[in-house]
């Protein structure tokens, strides 16, 4: 990376972008944890036992994250489809404590199904993250059998619940957008095929590819929990499920294993430390809880290691609540966490691995794509946000590469993360000129450049400074030569 590629005007844009990500995250804190204690209010009152209490918590987290009351239409959907996969997600959990294989079976079926949906465009796509959550439900809230409800209202407290907490965090959330304290509700982005997109028994399209692995992980480690851990199986699966879902190439799943390790790491050991000196699991622990949960949606902005951190934190303090002892428990799980990464990795980088560089080059390529329609006068105009949103999608695979380039940096070799730095040394100068509303010849020229240079990586970086130079002349310069359309 040449001293030009990040320059301090650079490095003060990505601090600020980085200060409103986090004054961004704190206000979302804030709204779930308020749509949280909501619902945690509502479950205490229908069965003031833990069990309603823990799904309550983990529920309104799954549910602010994953965005399902997006719109009026994910609304309805999510509360049509939240009793139907309710009832069979609590199925499962019951085939998982009577009969392990059979309820592996169907959980890594399930699994399977909602990522495999995804091939299918937004509709399935939404109903792929319905089917997911229950799931994951199912691994992160302990079982706490009811001790005051009879059979049928034990299998339907849930429903009810996870109704409750559909219905809360979608009205803080549009409380919050309406004073403004959360920006407007936008539509989903969509991910970009990186296969081709015509299947192939040989090499399936992206969607199926990741599907594929997530059930490897998810099988083999429900074979490795169930034979040497039998007890304490869900926290190998669900190491392997973290480190697998949102699956953005072989290297991001690396990446995020060895960060999902080392929070887990620190969030285990203080876990362990407030379970000793806090005893018995009363207030002071579910404060601790709703604390923890706080500090993860807040500080992931700053990287995924701070969300492992407290969210294995909050997890590992919700065990609690099957009346485990907490002083022998920090070897084992650690281990644990260590062989469900290691599975995850394994499974992504072995069975029809997804190239990360064939990820980064198609989200540049994409990014690219809107400069250029935005410099292209014959196109409708396009807004800064466009710009940003495409380089967004560059900037989530980011840190891997980064992370890489400083593993494996020898000599002046170009890494896949120059590329990203050239690229996002685009991204100011551009947004002046489309603020400017000009179309220099030169830039259109340099975009088309950099556009075919993605054929030939190793001509790519030297494209894209080329691009960075000629956006630059052009927002502060303005030589003649490169005039407007």
């Amino acid at each position: 990376m040449t001293p030009t590629d990040y320059t301090p005007t650079t490095a003060r844009n990505a601090f600020d972008a980085t200060t409103s990500a986090l004054g961004r995250a704190g206000r979302e804190a804030v709204v779930t944890m308020l749509a949280m204690l909501a619902t945690l209010g509502c479950a205490m009152a229908i069965d003031a036992e833990p069990g309603p209490a823990v799904l309550a918590v983990v529920l309104c987290l799954s549910f602010a994250r994953s965005h399902l009351d997006r719109d009026l239409r994910g609304r309805l959907e999510a509360a049509v489809a939240l009793p139907i996969v309710g009832l069979l997600a609590t199925a499962v959990g019951m085939l998982l404590l009577h009969a392990p294989w059979l309820g592996a079976l169907v959980f890594v079926a399930g699994m399977f199904v909602s990522i495999w949906l995804r091939r299918f465009g937004p509709m399935t796509r939404r109903v792929g993250s319905l089917i997911a959550l229950p799931f994951v439900v199912i691994l992160t809230t302990p079982h706490v059998p009811s001790q005051r409800l009879g059979p049928l209202m034990a299998a339907l407290v849930p429903i009810v619940v996870a109704l409750l907490a559909l219905v809360w965090v979608a009205a803080f959330h549009a409380l919050a957008r309406r004073l403004r304290v959360l920006p407007p509700a936008q539509a989903a982005t969509t991910t970009i095929a990186i296969a081709p997109a015509h299947e192939s028994s040989l090499r399936p399209i992206a969607s199926t590819r990741m599907a594929i692995q997530m059930a490897v992980a998810l099988a083999l480690s429900f074979v490795v929990g169930y034979t040497f851990f039998a007890q304490r199986w869900a926290w190998i699966v669900l190491t392997a499920f973290i480190v697998n879902s949102g699956n953005r190439g072989r290297l991001d799943v690396a990446y995020k294993s060895v960060l999902r390790v080392l929070g887990a790491a620190f969030g285990t050991v203080l876990a362990l430390g407030f379970s000793v000196h806090l005893g018995s699991h009363d207030g002071a622990t579910v404060a601790l809880i709703l604390a923890a949960v706080f500090f993860g949606i807040w500080l992931r902005p700053l990287g995924y290691a701070w969300w492992a951190l407290f969210v294995t934190l909050a997890l590992a303090l919700l065990q609690g609540f099957e009346g485990r002892s907490a002083t022998h428990d920090l070897g084992l799980r650690l281990q644990e966490i260590v062989i469900g990464a290691v599975i995850g990795v394994a499974a992504a980088w072995l069975v029809y691995p997804v190239r990360s560089r064939n990820v980064l080059r198609r989200r540049i390529a994409d990014a690219l794509a809107v400069l250029g329609d935005a410099f292209d006068p014959a196109t409708p105009p396009r807004t800064r946000d466009e710009a940003l949103a495409a380089w967004a999608q560059v900037a989530q695979i980011a840190p891997a590469f980064r992370a890489s380039r400083w593993a494996v940096r020898r000599g002046e070799a170009a890494q896949p993360a120059d590329w990203i730095d050239a690229l996002h040394a685009c991204i100011d100068p551009a947004i002046a000129l489309l603020e400017q509303a000009a179309a220099p010849v030169e830039v259109r020229r340099s975009i088309g450049a950099a556009r075919k240079a993605l054929r030939e990586p190793e001509q790519l970086l030297p494209a894209l400074r080329q691009l960075r130079d000629c956006l630059d002349q052009a927002a502060h310069g303005r030589p003649e030569h490169a005039g407007t359309a």
